[in-house]
């Protein structure tokens, strides 16, 4: 299975060799985990990988459930799908992103951000679709009280556990991505910090037991990202698609508003009237004042930073707006006035031609042929 074209080969485990190899060897990294399943020996280690772990069984109106909690054998299952996420990146970049852009012929800037905006794109679909998919089964969004009431949530339901996992899962593998991909070094700050904060949101929330307040909130942001990432993606195919950015604009503003009143609902009252209140290790229990602080500390800080950054994006593309305005208004300006053409023989009165000195000129006789 060979994702990249070899144009050249390179000697074995040399930088260029695993760059353009890296998908083929993770791949063969996964083979060889799902080989172990068809062996009894190897068969309980390999489902480390693959399936969530720590399921226990509850009782319910519905019957017996099957509910997860969560342990450092996450780790194992977080790797494995770590690898997968490796190679959807490289399917979709090989036969999606490479494709369109031999078509647009876009510079290595644009090129970077291009890929960068088309893999996030198809990420932020899939995960808001997911996402919203849970919220409506686990009756999130009809019952808003459920997201602090009987807290901890220390058992979640499979499909909760496992869009942690591959969140997790996700993010780490965007880390390496930045050297495979060959991303320019002027990027890479601007990168890792979205990565890094989204690593630190998500795991925080799913070792503190908030995985129903985290669910919403990264339903709200996956949703606005994906607007920002299809406007900018249009962007590039015609730089006259601009008004795209202005709806997102005001999702952006939406979403953060909508984060910190969800926030301030759920940990700052809801939580804070909550009987259980104390740190318990084995219990789950993270609900004392210094943690709720914490907290909310953490995403009021993330939120202000994104929007500072949102306003001087917004500032400097008004800035730019007002220049090419004013060069264009100028350029008008300097234009000369051309000079009406009058005909040699004379002028055009009543539309019949007069000569200068008033007299009707004299029609040329034509030569016969």
């Amino acid at each position: 299975m060979a994702f990249r074209r070899r144009n050249k080969s390179y000697p074995f485990f040399s930088q260029e060799f695993l760059i353009q190899n890296h998908a083929d060897i993770v791949f063969s990294l996964v083979i060889f985990i799902l080989i172990g399943l068809m062996f009894e020996a190897t068969a309980k280690t390999a489902i480390l990988f693959i399936q969530p772990q720590y399921n226990v069984s509850a009782p319910s109106p519905e019957g017996e459930v099957t509910l997860y909690q969560y342990g450092w054998k996450d780790c194992a299952t977080i790797l494995f799908y770590f690898f997968i996420a490796i190679i959807l990146h490289a399917v979709v970049q090989e036969y999606l992103l490479d494709k369109v852009n031999r078509r647009l012929h876009l510079s290595k800037s644009k090129n970077t951000k291009f890929n960068e905006s088309g893999q996030l794109c198809v990420f932020h679909l899939v995960s808001s679709v997911w996402s919203l998919y849970v919220l409506v089964t686990e009756g999130y969004l009809l019952h808003p009280s459920s997201l602090w009431e009987n807290y901890p949530h220390v058992h979640l339901r499979f499909q909760v556990k496992f869009f942690y996992l591959t969140q997790l899962a996700y993010w780490l593998h965007a880390l390496p991505e930045l050297y495979f991909q060959k991303v320019r070094k002027e990027e890479i700050p601007r990168q890792l910090q979205y990565i890094c904060l989204y690593l630190l949101h998500i795991a925080a929330a799913y070792l503190l037991n908030l995985s129903r307040v985290g669910l919403v909130l990264l339903f709200l942001q996956y949703v606005s990202e994906l607007g920002f990432h299809i406007a900018r993606l249009f962007y590039f195919t015609d730089e006259s698609h601009q008004k795209m950015f202005d709806l997102w604009a005001i999702s952006f503003v939406f979403t953060r508003m909508a984060t910190l009143t969800l926030m301030f609902l759920a940990v700052g009252f809801g939580l804070a009237r909550a009987e259980n209140q104390g740190l318990d290790l084995e219990m789950g229990n993270f609900n004392t004042v210094l943690i709720r602080m914490t907290v909310l500390l953490l995403v009021c800080l993330t939120q202000s930073w994104l929007l500072w950054k949102f306003i001087r994006f917004q500032l400097r593309r008004w800035r730019e707006f007002r220049h090419e305005q004013a060069a264009r208004k100028k350029a008008v300006a300097k234009q000369p006035l051309r000079p009406l053409k009058r005909d040699l023989l004379g002028h055009h009165e009543n539309g019949v031609l007069k000569a200068e000195n008033g007299a009707s000129p004299r029609t040329k006789k034509l030569k016969a042929p």
